[in-house]
């Protein structure tokens, strides 16, 4: 699979390799030390348990690893392992963020977003602000699997919440990102345009290399048993890498083609003049309708309220 993977042209995909944790598979090494042989940019984004230790991260390092992430959901032990339901989660996982960096790996951070954190996000940017990392990301609740338990913030406070994601921008020393929630995409570009940042430095920063990059566009998720998948959260088996070629898959499969297809999209973000930019979460529109091509009931932008600065976005 990972040498099927190269057949997507001269530039390698970024490969990060998940779980679970993957450190409980026997071969993962030598399946790292192969990607970083094909050419793979390489992240892992491993549990925080015992397991993750000083020596598993050097070895992380070694075989061509560029990066971690791990998980904040709390700035406090009683916060974070209460959220996790994993006692001890927050220590260790603190201990791997330092050790991560002193063995020269860059660090994310992923901080999930829902009724449950919301109130503690400021104090969540604080901690990760000490612990020297490259991205806070920032993944915005679909109600599937064991999210299902858990309560999404209302479009409203979506909105609140991109605002001020976009005001620490300006003054994290970190590039501040959101995993379905590409609306942010929409508040970034338009208070950089009002500030009179050129279109141009704009598709410089890290939110403008994102424009247009969404579920099924630029991203595929693989599981443990081959099946391909648009996303992680989104569910709908476009193939099996075990029977098909991963690359022809992703370009061929109707899955994908349907996805990709912004005209094809129903509800506000069919009629969205930011559906190129953004596209809004597929994932989330198939949770809550059953449909990956509904609009996104997470924003609550109504289409044609930027008027004249939505004209001169599109003109440029």
């Amino acid at each position: 699979m990972l040498e099927k993977l190269r057949g997507f042209g001269k530039r390698a995909p970024h490969l990060v390799l998940t779980g679970g944790d993957p450190l409980k598979r026997p071969d993962f090494f030598t399946l790292l030390e192969h990607s970083a042989k094909l050419g793979f940019r390489l992240s892992v984004a491993p549990s925080g348990t015992d397991a993750l230790t000083q020596e598993v991260l050097r070895r992380f390092k070694n075989c061509g690893v560029e990066s971690i992430s791990l998980s904040f959901d709390g700035s406090t032990p009683e916060r974070h392992d209460g959220f996790r339901g994993v006692p001890g989660c927050f220590v260790r996982t603190v201990e791997a963020a330092r050790a991560a960096r002193a063995e020269g790996l860059d660090l994310q951070i992923n901080s999930l977003v829902t009724m449950q954190t919301r109130e503690d996000l400021p104090e969540i940017y604080r901690l990760v602000s000490g612990l020297d990392v490259m991205r806070w990301s920032l993944f915005f609740l679909i109600q599937v699997g064991r999210g299902q338990g858990l309560r999404e913030i209302s479009p409203e406070e979506v909105e609140s919440v991109h605002n001020w994601l976009y005001d620490l921008s300006k003054e994290a020393s970190f590039a501040i990102a959101t995993t379905e929630a590409p609306h942010f995409r929409r508040v970034a570009l338009t208070r950089m345009r009002a500030e009179g940042i050129p279109l141009a430095k704009i598709r410089e920063t890290p939110v403008g290399r994102g424009f247009g990059i969404r579920d099924g566009n630029g991203i595929m998720f693989i599981s443990h048993t081959g099946e391909v998948y648009p996303a992680g959260f989104l569910p709908l088996v476009a193939g099996n890498v075990r029977s098909a070629d991963v690359v022809k898959i992703y370009r061929e499969s109707p899955v994908f083609k349907r996805i990709r297809d912004t005209a094809q999209f129903g509800g506000r973000c069919g009629r969205c003049e930011f559906r190129e930019t953004c596209g809004g979460s597929r994932a989330r529109a198939y949770a809550a309708y059953g449909d990956p091509l509904a609009e996104d009931p997470a924003c609550g932008y109504q289409p044609g309220e930027m008027g004249e600065v939505a004209a001169g976005l599109q003109e440029n």
